[in-house]
């Protein structure tokens, strides 16, 4: 175990930490494959409303991931260098296999909604929020198209998790929520405003979570 210990210690000081997590978002993504094609899901436990969150993706993934394949085929007639060809198609299977695997990633770890009407909002590998029952304030359907990057956090202290150039939820918080970007970096919102397929039943589930938990 001390040994083990020191491996990590050695590789937390040699290795920078944007890399570390990279690899572990790669690691996480692909074993969603086997997730994907078992048609299971990550962390869904009974009684949770599972959102996803992929639709506004989806095509632009499959695009990708036709327009790598296709990449892929040509150059196996274009490079006539047996050991670069080689190296190229690695490289392109690897890039196809990444790209399957964040989708396989976003589909088998949907949005949450506990019984309790907490929220653990999340985008694949890369984003996971957990937002506790008394941290939230509102929460309503609210289409908007922000620009920018996948997380992003206004000078307001809103973040946005942008799905396909929209979001369709917003969570007023009753206090600041601390959270960790996708290369680690940290931060602090004071609101949520993320995309759901079906924004309506994930408000419905909350609010009804919510006045269940006051109730008791």
């Amino acid at each position: 175990m001390s040994g083990l210990r020191a491996a990590r210690t050695a590789v937390r000081a040699v290795v920078p930490v944007q890399v570390r997590r990279l690899l572990v978002h790669e690691l996480r993504a692909s074993a969603s494959l086997g997730l994907w094609i078992a048609r299971r899901r990550h962390g869904v436990r009974a009684g949770d409303h599972a959102a996803p969150y992929t639709s506004p993706q989806t095509a632009m993934m499959y695009g990708f991931l036709f327009v790598s394949v296709v990449e892929t085929v040509a150059l196996a007639y274009l490079i006539p260098w047996p050991a670069v060809h080689r190296m190229v198609l690695v490289l392109d299977a690897y890039g196809v296999l990444i790209v399957l695997a964040m989708h396989a990633a976003c589909v088998t770890r949907p949005h949450l909604v506990r019984p309790d009407g907490s929220l653990r909002v999340r985008y694949g590998a890369l984003f996971d929020l957990d937002v506790p029952a008394d941290a939230i304030a509102s929460v309503r359907v609210d289409r908007r198209y922000p620009e920018g990057r996948l997380v992003r956090l206004g000078e307001d202290g809103v973040l946005d998790l942008i799905v396909g150039s929209q979001t369709t939820v917003t969570v007023e918080l009753a206090r600041p929520l601390a959270f960790v970007r996708p290369l680690g970096a940290r931060g602090e919102a004071t609101a949520l405003r993320f995309h759901a397929d079906d924004p309506a039943a994930l408000v419905a589930a909350v609010r009804a979570g919510r006045e269940a938990a006051t109730a008791e």
